[in-house]
């Protein structure tokens, strides 16, 4: 889009100025988890201009959640997936397609089917071996993101790279930065995405929180 088409009143004008998503934005993009990253990044790709979303979560939202997800007390209660889904509409008309049921090895398949690009946001390792393995199967572009138990690091790495982390006990929902964490790695996997979408290339990325030293790095 050239500079002087540009429409001052669009919620995307800041976005359009600095670079067109008009290609990409309506390609079906599916989140695996509504959680503190799923969460956060559905919200920042929606306020990004992209308009096809799909979220995939079982869960119910809990009062600990709203320290590091983009929901309210009145939610409390409400699946994830639909509530993610209710946010972003009345905030910028995206329609997200809610599927608040479980990920499994039978169902994967169809869950994932026409997406143009599939993010594993996904809090447990099991969820996280079905996303890889029937992305691998079905050739589907695949962006894994995580962060540590202690809230101190977090990446995201790309398919066919990722390999199933360890179980580490701990919850990052007892650390107190981890929504500036959070929202710092769906920015990096933000830019991961549209890096993917407008020039066909793959980085990986990871933060250090406690020296806020970022890699991003192309996959090889």
């Amino acid at each position: 889009m050239s500079q002087h088409n540009l429409n001052p009143q669009s919620p995307f004008f800041h976005e359009e100025r600095h670079a067109t998503l008009a290609p990409y934005v309506g390609q079906l993009i599916t989140i695996c988890g509504a959680g503190t990253l799923g969460a956060n990044l559905g919200e920042t790709l929606a306020r990004m201009g992209f308009t096809r979303l799909r979220v995939i979560d079982k869960d119910r939202i809990e009062a600990r959640n709203l320290s590091g997800q983009p929901y309210s007390r009145a939610e409390v209660g409400a699946p994830k997936a639909r509530a993610l889904a209710n946010l972003l509409y009345r905030a910028v008309q995206t329609r997200v397609e809610p599927q608040a049921i479980e990920l499994t090895a039978s169902n994967a398949s169809q869950l994932l089917a026409g997406s143009v690009l599939v993010i594993d946001a996904f809090d447990n390792a099991p969820s996280r071996a079905i996303v890889s393995q029937t992305t691998r199967d079905a050739g589907l572009p695949c962006l894994h993101i995580g962060f540590s138990p202690d809230g101190l690091y977090g990446n995201g790495i790309w398919e066919p790279n990722y390999q199933i982390p360890q179980y580490i006990p701990g919850d990052p929902c007892d650390y107190p930065l981890t929504r500036p964490l959070a929202l710092a790695l769906t920015s990096l996997a933000a830019r991961a995405i549209t890096d993917y979408l407008r020039h066909g290339q793959t980085h990986h990325f990871e933060l250090t929180w406690s020296d806020l030293k970022i890699h991003y790095h192309p996959q090889i």
